[in-house]
């Protein structure tokens, strides 16, 4: 290898759609040797979903994970203290293989120098590598597109200002534009839409979503929900001078659509406990459905929308709660029913599927959502014990008789899996625990830990460690989720805590 460093490439990807992207910019994702972005915690990028289709596929990836979003941090600078710490430490990542020779791309969302994520890598390393920035189409740029509305024409001029900014400051600026695009909106949108109302600019603003991709929505700004507004969304007021006949923005002011509504059911997870668990993608079914379906603690989860109709049920009509959501669908609605956990994990998903089967409903889609199970909610909080092989079974004999039940727990336990229990207990179910322990010491040693986990993700959250010998059956209540450990299953000291683990190799 020579000792010339590598070139860094900051790369515009436009503002989602990739066929947006430049053909400069195309080609330097096919040729880099290290391909970088930015994400939340989740890991999800949009900027690397959008430039997939022009990567090799053996390329080295960095993945530039955000301490903090939007939530307090206890860094000793402050929010932007852990961002200053965390560009310094991202920076020398990339200079790392700058140093060896390597080339790197940074993606970056719309336009890099643009209120992009790149700028910051820009700053820190530009001055030390040979470094090239690709422009891309920005934001505003695919809005007004989309929108089908000029932004500035003749002597007019485009305000563009963050969503971030005091309301103040916001109504004062907005109300000297002519054409005006503010961005950053997500948890600032009720700000901006009062800023708006205050410069008189409320009727002629336009919100558009995901503008260029398969999720872009258009509305006039006045009628869109708060809480179903995402980051990536911006406000545009623009040129007074040419309402354009036919345009989109026209023709959801004006018209109806004609499309003919087609009812959907989409089984959504909520995981086990709060939002913080919940997946983006069930995050976005629950903000398209009209309506909303299930039993009624889990939709008490779900933030109340005035937009959409909720139908809470008890817990034991899975059937009849199944049938009504299709029904629903049926008549043109699209519906969510919600379940806890993992909707297909003793959940509503076969039970909707059980009901979909019949002719009636032929015609009637149905998605399933996944969500983050119960079992693997405890198993975190405990450590590991599901790294092995393990199963799952629900002590409810309520839908199976209780000699299948304990066939399954005595099966399952002298092939030394892991067992992750649900529905261990209920007001009517109190001595299923005790039977289940005394099957299990059939097969397993007196001291098997079992890991017993209450309200994970809850205000009330619990997690003990305790033998299997001395499991009590009082302590555990249909809250709670058993995970009961293999012959190989192991706890460790960590800080004064018990840390349950199962190792991958099983010994010969």
């Amino acid at each position: 290898m020579s000792g010339e460093s590598g070139h860094l490439y900051g790369v515009g990807l436009g503002p989602g759609d990739p066929e947006l992207v430049t053909v400069k910019a195309a080609r330097l994702l096919g040729a880099a040797d290290v391909i970088a972005y930015h994400s939340a915690r989740h890991g999800r990028s949009i900027a690397r979903s959008v430039a997939l289709p022009y990567l090799r596929g053996d390329q080295i990836e960095e993945a530039l994970i955000y301490p903090v979003t939007t939530e307090t941090t206890d860094h000793p600078g402050g929010y932007q203290g852990a961002l200053d710490d965390f560009y310094v430490e991202c920076a020398a990542r990339l200079a790392a293989h700058l140093d060896a020779g390597r080339d790197v791309v940074v993606l970056c969302e719309g336009d890099p120098l643009f209120y992009g994520s790149y700028m910051h890598m820009h700053k820190r390393l530009a001055h030390r590598y040979p470094t090239e920035v690709v422009p891309g189409v920005t934001s505003v740029s695919g809005a007004s597109a989309v929108l089908g509305r000029p932004l500035v024409e003749r002597d007019e001029t485009l305000t563009v200002l963050p969503g971030t900014l005091p309301a103040d400051v916001l109504a004062e600026r907005l109300a000297a534009a002519d054409s005006a695009a503010v961005l950053k909106l997500g948890r600032t949108f009720e700000k901006v839409r009062t800023a708006l109302a205050e410069a008189g600019r409320l009727d002629d603003a336009w919100y558009v979503e995901r503008a260029t991709t398969d999720k872009q929505r258009i509305e006039p700004l006045a009628d869109v929900d708060p809480a179903t507004v995402p980051y990536f969304s911006l406000a545009l007021v623009p040129s007074p001078l040419t309402p354009v006949a036919g345009s989109p923005a026209e023709s959801a002011r004006t018209t109806e659509s004609t499309t003919e509504c087609t009812g959907e059911v989409v089984v959504v997870g909520l995981g086990p406990a709060g939002r913080p668990w919940l997946t983006p993608e069930a995050q976005d079914a629950l903000a398209a459905a009209d309506e909303l379906v299930g039993y009624g603690p889990y939709l008490d989860r779900v933030p109340p929308n005035p937009r959409q109709r909720r139908h809470p049920t008890d817990n034991r009509v899975e059937a009849e709660r199944a049938a009504h959501a299709l029904e629903l669908a049926a008549a043109g609605s699209r519906v969510a029913v919600v379940s806890s956990g993992d909707p297909g994990v003793f959940a509503m998903a076969s039970a909707v599927l059980e009901a979909a089967a019949e002719p009636r409903f032929a015609g009637v889609a149905v998605r399933i959502v996944p969500g983050l199970t119960a079992a693997q909610a405890v198993a975190s909080r405990a450590g590991a014990p599901l790294g092995h092989d393990y199963c799952v079974l629900s002590l409810s004999d309520l839908l199976k008789p209780w000699e299948v039940v304990a066939e399954r727990i005595s099966a399952a336990a002298k092939a030394d899996l892991v067992l992750a229990i649900y529905n261990p207990a209920s007001r009517s179910r109190t001595w299923q625990v005790a039977a289940a322990r005394d099957l299990l010491l059939e097969h397993r040693a007196p001291d098997t830990p079992v890991v017993i986990g209450r309200d994970v993700g809850g205000p009330e959250e619990s997690v003990r460690v305790v033998e299997l010998a001395t499991l009590d059956p009082a302590e555990v209540d249909m809250r709670c989720l058993l995970i009961v450990g293999s012959s190989t299953t192991r706890i460790a000291d960590r800080g004064g805590r018990p840390v349950v683990y199962t190792p991958r190799r099983y010994p010969a």
